[in-house]
């Protein structure tokens, strides 16, 4: 039986979406200003690391701390 929230990642899916999407996936509240940030982010080591957070953060302020 399928959840309410399904994996949807696939070689087309960027850090970025990854990133926003572990954390709507999670119900985190994402201002506008931080999901800026994350889509215009290029440093592949801050997405890593800002992906392996997304899996815990309990706000944006974690996410980026």
């Amino acid at each position: 039986m399928a959840g309410a929230h399904e994996y949807r990642g696939g070689p087309d899916r960027t850090p970025a979406q990854l990133i926003l999407g572990f954390l709507d996936a999670r119900h985190i509240a994402i201002p506008e200003e931080a999901r800026v940030r994350i889509q215009a982010c290029t440093d592949q080591s801050l997405l890593d690391r800002w992906t392996v957070r997304a899996v815990t953060a309990q706000s944006a302020d974690e996410l980026f701390g």
